[in-house]
C-alpha cells in the first residue's frame, strides 16, 4: 500500500471508531496551568445544524444550498477526505505587548511592561484570584523626554465585561475587537501618564472573574505601556508609581514580539474543481509556528503558545472568475468561541462573523486526536471526523478577492483549521 494509502486507511478506522481530530495546544490549565474552559452548566446536545453541514460537505454540495446531493455539480468532487493546501505566512505590522501571566493574579502589581513606538496591539488576559474587587487597566506614560506631549491614537480595541463565563469574556471582546474601527486621540504630556481607555477604571474585577482586552494604537514617539490590576478603590496613575513588577507564573505567557500580524496566502491558485476539499492550519506550532519573543521585564525569551494576539491576515487567491468556494472554521483542540472577519476585493467594509454563530461556543464534542490522525494531518491528508464541529463562515464567488481576518480567542483551544469546500456555480 502506497503512504498515501495507508494514512487513508488509519484514518478511516479512526473515523468509523468515531474518533475526531483533536489538538495541538490547549488554552486550558489541566496541560498549561491557563484559565480552565468551564461548560460545566450543561453541554448542549450535537447541533442539528452541524449534521446538515457535514453531510453537505461530504456530497460537494455547499451549506444553504437547494440541491441534493444528486443534482450537484458533476464537476465538484465528492470526498470524505481534505488535503493540506500549500500556504506561505509572513509577519508584519508592528510590535505586540502581550499579558498573560501571571495569569491568577493573586496580588497587586505590575502584569507586564515595556517601551513601544509606532504601531502597537497589547493584549491582557487575567484573573482576579484575590478575595477583594480590582481594577485592570493599561498605563500610558511619555517616555520621550524632549517632547512635551505624546499623541497616541487608538485605532481598534474592544474588552468584555469581566466575568466568570470566560468563554462569555472570550467571544465578547473578539466581536468588540473587530467590530467598528476606533479614533480615539489620548495626548499624553511630558513626564506625566494616562490610561489607554478612561473607562477602564470603571470596570470592577469580583474575585474569580476574568478580564480580557485587545488594543491597537499608534504612538509617535516613545511610550512605557503597563499593564497592572490595583485595589478597586485607588488611582492608577498614583498606584503604578509605587508598584512593583510581578512574577511570571509558570507558563510565562507574556512578552513583546515583533510583527503583530501575519499575512497568510498561496503561489498555488486553489481550484475548487480540481482541488476539491483543501484546509490550512492556524495556532499548532507545527505547520503554524509560535511567535518567540522577549519578556522586557527581566530580558528573558518566550514563546507565545497559541499566537494569542496575532492577527491573521488570510488571502487563498481562487482560479476562475465564474468560481465559488464555501469556507468554514473547524476547531481542532475543544471548545472554541470566537469571530472572524470577511472582506470583498479592496472595500474596507467587513463583515463581523461568530464562530460559532447562534451560541456562544463550540467544539465541546471534539476530543484529543489519536497520534495516527495527527500525524496524517500534519503529512497533509485529513478527514471529516463524526465528531467535527464547523462554523460556516459564508459562500463566495470569485468576481473579486475575498479576506479573512483571524485571531486565535482567548479561552478557547487550539489549533483551528480554515478549511475551502467547492461551492455550486
Amino acid at each position: 500500500m502506497t503512504l498515501k494509502g495507508k494514512i487513508l486507511a488509519g484514518l478511516l478506522c479512526c473515523a468509523l471508531a468515531g474518533l475526531p481530530m483533536g489538538a495541538e495546544a490547549r488554552h486550558h490549565k489541566a496541560e498549561k496551568n491557563t484559565t480552565v474552559v468551564r461548560t460545566e452548566r450543561t453541554l448542549p446536545a450535537k447541533d442539528w445544524r452541524q449534521e446538515v453541514i457535514m453531510e453537505k460537505m461530504r456530497a460537494g454540495t455547499p451549506a444553504g444550498a437547494e440541491k441534493s446531493r444528486e443534482e450537484a455539480p458533476r464537476a465538484v468532487k465528492r470526498s470524505n477526505t481534505m488535503h493540506r493546501w500549500e500556504v506561505t505566512s509572513k509577519d508584519s505590522g508592528g510590535t505586540l505587548l502581550f499579558s498573560d501571566s501571571p495569569e491568577y493574579v493573586d496580588r497587586p502589581g505590575i502584569l507586564y511592561q515595556d517601551t513601544v513606538q509606532g504601531r502597537v496591539r497589547v493584549l491582557y488576559y487575567h484573573l482576579n484570584n484575590t478575595q477583594v474587587p480590582q481594577k485592570v487597566a493599561v498605563v500610558l506614560e511619555n517616555a520621550n523626554h524632549k517632547e512635551k506631549a505624546n499623541t497616541v491614537r487608538v485605532t481598534r480595541g474592544g474588552t468584555a465585561w469581566p466575568s466568570q463565563d470566560y468563554l462569555w469574556v472570550g467571544k465578547t471582546t473578539q466581536t468588540q475587537y473587530f467590530g467598528e474601527a476606533r479614533d480615539d486621540l489620548i495626548l499624553v504630556m511630558k513626564d506625566k501618564k494616562r490610561l489607554l481607555q478612561s473607562s477602564m477604571d470603571e470596570i470592577v474585577l469580583q474575585p474569580g472573574q476574568l478580564v480580557y482586552g485587545v488594543y491597537d494604537f499608534t504612538a509617535d514617539h516613545p511610550v512605557k505601556t503597563s499593564v497592572i490590576m490595583y485595589p478597586a478603590n485607588v488611582n492608577p496613575l498614583t498606584f503604578i508609581d509605587r508598584a512593583k513588577v510581578l512574577p511570571r507564573d509558570s507558563v510565562a505567557l507574556r512578552g513583546t514580539f515583533q510583527g503583530m500580524d501575519r499575512e497568510i496566502t498561496s503561489a498555488r491558485e486553489y481550484d475548487p474543481e480540481r482541488d476539491g476539499n483543501v484546509y490550512v492550519m492556524l495556532a499548532d506550532n507545527k505547520l503554524d509556528t509560535y511567535k518567540v519573543g522577549v519578556d522586557a521585564t527581566d530580558g528573558a525569551k518566550t514563546v507565545n503558545y497559541g499566537n494569542y494576539g496575532v492577527l491573521y491576515k488570510i488571502a487563498i487567491p481562487v482560479k476562475g472568475e465564474s468560481s465559488r468556494v464555501q469556507y468554514y472554521l473547524s476547531p481542532l483542540g475543544g471548545t472554541y468561541a470566537g469571530a472572524v472577519t470577511v472582506r470583498r476585493d479592496h472595500s474596507p467594509r467587513t463583515k463581523l462573523i461568530e464562530t460559532p454563530k447562534g451560541r456562544t461556543y463550540f467544539g465541546d464534542q471534539t476530543q484529543p486526536e489519536p497520534e495516527q490522525v495527527s500525524k496524517a494531518r500534519e503529512e497533509g491528508l485529513a478527514i471529516f471526523g463524526s465528531n467535527m464541529e464547523l462554523a460556516d463562515l459564508g459562500r463566495y464567488d470569485n468576481s473579486v478577492p475575498t479576506y479573512f481576518e483571524f485571531s486565535p480567542p482567548g479561552a478557547s483551544n487550539l489549533p483551528a483549521c480554515l478549511i475551502l469546500v467547492p461551492g455550486e456555480k
